[in-house]
């Protein structure tokens, strides 16, 4: 049975920091590329960051280049993010999933809230 597990959400003030933790079981954790997407309140899902299977390309969205780092342990079976300077505006459900070629699979989300 293919899971993903997101931890490590919760609320923290403006200008603090996360990390965010997805752990992946039932499948060859190490063939498959990683994103990070989130979503917020009336609006769409949005690619945050993605990392090749071996870790050694990442990509991520104009809004968080600089404040965000996607990396992968793969004999941990794991992807975080690293999110510092949150902004209110990062204020979403975070999904982990996992991708090759065709194949998709997503972890049940965990709501990052930045507020004062």
């Amino acid at each position: 049975q293919v899971q993903l597990v997101e931890s490590g959400g919760g609320l923290v003030q403006p200008g603090g920091s996360l990390r965010l933790s997805c752990a992946g079981s039932g499948f060859i954790f190490s063939s498959y590329g990683m994103r990070w997407y989130r979503q917020a309140p009336g609006k769409e899902r949005e690619l945050v960051a993605a990392i090749t299977s071996a870790g050694r390309n990442t990509n991520y969205a104009d809004s968080v280049k600089g404040r965000f780092t996607i990396s992968r342990d793969n004999a941990k079976r794991t992807v975080y993010l690293q999110m510092n300077s949150l902004k209110p505006e990062d204020t979403a459900v975070y999904y982990c999933n996992a991708y090759m070629f065709r194949v998709d699979y997503w972890g049940q989300g965990t709501q990052v809230t930045v507020s004062s």
